[in-house]
């Protein structure tokens, strides 16, 4: 990365074309997160479906800043689809919050892209959305991983959907 891209000056067209796709990424995470948090909602009840809730409104609000980021990158925001497929099925509240988990994953390894290839203020607010991503997994799990937002180094426990969160919308 250039010394512009770490100062949040001006990049180069190198810098910014990272930046634009890293902030993509992270745009189409919000994306799939806001739709998962509408399919396990319903599931919840009481201090966990207000859990839910706070955390919709928070993918919804860094879905809206990215779109303006996006935009100010040059591109054009990815559009959210009409439906995401699910890695299994939210029969309950323990698969619900499993989902949350898997979703607050996902946004944790999009946004540390996102905070290797940008600089300056977005550098900051990605990582920033890096730690309340990893903070939401662990409430939802009940227990941290070690490198929040890597999923090579973390390691989820066996036979769970966790185990193969990789960061990439379904």
């Amino acid at each position: 990365m250039t010394q512009a891209a770490r100062t949040g000056d001006t990049p180069d067209s190198d810098d910014t074309e990272g930046t634009l796709r890293a902030a993509q990424a992270a745009l189409a995470a919000e994306h799939a997160s806001v739709y998962g948090y509408g399919t396990l909602g319903g599931r919840l009840e009481g201090s966990r479906r207000r859990d839910a809730t706070a955390a919709s409104d928070a993918h919804r609000a860094r879905r809206d800043a990215l779109v303006r980021t996006v935009r100010d990158l040059g591109g054009t925001p990815v559009a959210a689809r009409a439906a995401y497929a699910l890695p299994f099925a939210v029969r309950d509240p323990a698969t619900a919050m499993r989902l949350a988990a898997v979703l607050e994953d996902r946004v944790a390894g999009v946004y540390s892209d996102l905070v290797r290839a940008a600089g300056g203020p977005l550098r900051q607010d990605a990582a920033g959305a890096l730690r309340e991503a990893a903070v939401r997994a662990a409430r939802w799990r009940g227990t941290g991983v070690a490198f929040p937002g890597l999923t090579e180094k973390a390691a989820p426990p066996d036979n769970t959907a966790e185990a193969g969160a990789t960061g990439v919308t379904h």
